[in-house]
């Protein structure tokens, strides 16, 4: 097999070497979702950030460009990302863009079978997987499967937009040189399959992205949109990911823009992954997507244990989806200006989806901060323009002890807080570079001692060891002031308290919303969490609540600081 195939003739699928299993369940991960150009430079002798020392001032048009994030530069800090308490890593896309493109973010494929040269080769994605597999971590690759790169252009080299689903004509394969024709490597598309113009859907730029069938066959801006309904691209594109696999031991593939597909296309790219990675020893490859929409969408995809019955519009394929309607209300909820009935809403509506609705926490991967912010303006960061800083660590901590496998995006740890009218302010460089965070140059971000990188490493070792935390039921306690009225709190500044429960464990999570002091009674299961005993705190094991009965309630009280979070055990 070439070093560097050209076409998916030269395709060889059979592993390297031994692979690396996966893990028996995804909730058992906690995963560190990151920009490969924004990450890590591997250069060395770069500054620590220092607040009030580090000197402001970047170019604003920086932001928008290739700033040298590497794989090498991951595989330099996997022990950072490991001492978070995170156990898998999300990688945006790497293969080529074209050389002459902004595409940072590697969504605008032009050689889905090479690293782009701008992060580096097959070897450092190898040894990138390999150093994390000698520290029990997983790879996780972003892959893109409804469009290329703007690798070829319409007729007349103009953009042609929607219109009623015409099909327009192609014009001609962007080259270097037009004389000297296509070209490897820079020139239009690879592998060579990709050549043929019937491949594309040829519809013209997406224009009202809430419109069907326009929405899933236009293109995304410049970007061309491939006919996936073409039974012989689709099994291009699954040939693509399986070499990957092979290549490199990938651990698990996130699919961008799947409400762009059609479901069944969905459904047939998945099966055939997964039908791969079984067969050469990975028997839970993890598959989740990228669906934008409300639970009722997103069932469709993922819902293998559905009340509602299977139509020919259901195509469960993916094991997970993004969770984004968690996303757009959890922010409000976690700052006090969302009633938190509408969080207690969201999780009491699986019932009508799930037939174990206590399984549902394997569906959905669960964030508070990410690089493309849909349907926001502006975007934002969490700690955008936010002063309480601790909050961080309360949304953080509420993925980790919630429903679902928690994802942190990179930079949250250490506070990051851009914001504003472009993706570019919320995809800041950790190692510096021109685009550091905080309006920063040049000063890196890898500060283990950050207040809130330690609170969510503290919180992420009590999840690793507390099972119920990952598997459990998960249900809202009531509070009571003054231990005679007791509620689910619909103030935002509340004491915000649930349980995990699994088996004959419960754990209970209490949150102090408030910037104020609280102390709170709060309702405990009074089959599993009896009177007479004491609770722990694990984030402070010298601590001791007495579980008594008030009200004809079991109940605790549990002092809270502002923005403090605590996890409750029956102390042993």
């Amino acid at each position: 097999m070439p070093e560097k195939p050209k076409a998916l003739t030269e395709l060889n699928f059979k592993p390297k070497g031994k692979v690396f299993s996966s893990p028996y369940d995804w909730r058992d991960q906690f995963i560190y979702h990151l920009l490969v150009d924004r990450f890590s430079s591997g250069r060395k002798n770069i500054p620590p950030f220092s607040p009030d020392i580090t000197p402001v001032g970047r170019d604003d048009s920086e932001g928008e460009k290739w700033q040298g994030g590497t794989l090498k530069g991951i595989t330099e800090k996997l022990d950072y990302i490991k001492d978070l308490g995170c156990t898998a890593l999300w990688l945006s896309p790497i293969f080529k863009n074209r050389k002459e493109s902004n595409t940072y973010h590697g969504y605008g494929i032009q050689n889905f079978l090479d690293i782009d040269p701008r992060f580096g080769t097959v070897k450092d994605l190898q040894q990138l997987v390999k150093e994390a597999h000698k520290r029990g971590m997983y790879i996780i690759l972003d892959i893109v499967i409804n469009h290329t790169g703007d690798n070829w252009a319409y007729q007349g080299g103009y953009p042609y937009y929607y219109s009623e689903g015409k099909r327009f004509d192609f014009g001609f394969w962007r080259e270097a040189d037009p004389l000297s024709g296509i070209q490897w490597p820079d020139d239009a598309v690879w592998p060579v399959e990709f050549h043929n113009p019937d491949w594309y859907r040829r519809k013209g730029e997406i224009r009202n992205w809430d419109s069907f069938p326009e929405y899933r066959d236009g293109d995304f801006c410049s970007l061309k949109e491939l006919d996936t309904s073409n039974r012989e691209v689709l099994k291009a594109l699954i040939d693509v990911y399986k070499y990957w696999i092979a290549t490199a031991d990938i651990d698990g593939y996130r699919l961008d823009a799947v409400k762009h597909l059609e479901n069944s296309s969905t459904a047939i790219f998945c099966s055939a992954i997964r039908e791969y990675a079984q067969k050469i020893g990975k028997r839970n490859f993890f598959l989740f997507g990228e669906i934008i929409g409300d639970d009722r969408f997103i069932d469709q995809y993922i819902a293998r244990n559905a009340r509602i019955p299977d139509s020919h519009e259901r195509f469960p394929s993916l094991d997970a989806a993004l969770d984004f309607p968690l996303w757009g209300i959890l922010e409000g909820i976690i700052k006090g200006f969302i009633n938190p009935a509408e969080l207690r809403g969201r999780y009491e509506r699986f019932r009508e989806f799930y037939s174990d609705h206590g399984q549902a926490s394997q569906y959905f991967v669960t964030f508070v901060d990410n690089h493309d912010q849909i349907g926001r303006s502006p975007r934002g960061r969490f700690l955008y323009n936010n002063p309480f800083k601790k909050q961080a660590v309360l949304a953080i901590g509420y993925l980790l002890t919630s429903s679902g496998i928690p994802c942190i995006y990179y930079g949250t740890e250490q506070g990051f807080n851009g914001g504003g009218d472009h993706d570019k302010y919320i995809r800041e460089c950790m190692f510096g570079g021109k685009w550091g965070a905080f309006h920063t140059i040049g000063h890196h971000f890898f500060n283990h001692n950050n207040p809130i990188y330690k609170e969510i490493s503290r919180i992420a070792e009590v999840r690793k060891k507390e099972p119920a935390l990952r598997y459990g039921r998960q249900y809202f306690r009531e509070i009571s002031g003054n231990g005679i009225d007791f509620g689910y709190p619909i103030n935002g500044k509340c004491t915000l308290a649930y349980s995990r429960i699994l088996d004959d464990a419960e754990i209970l999570i209490a949150m102090n919303l408030d910037s104020n002091q609280r102390e709170d009674f709060i309702t405990v299961d009074s089959h599993l969490t009896m009177t007479g005993k004491n609770m722990v705190n694990l984030l402070k094991p010298e601590s001791a609540y007495p579980v008594q009965v008030i009200e004809r309630r079991h109940a605790v009280r549990i002092g809270l600081a502002p923005h403090e979070i605590a996890i409750l055990k029956l102390a042993v």
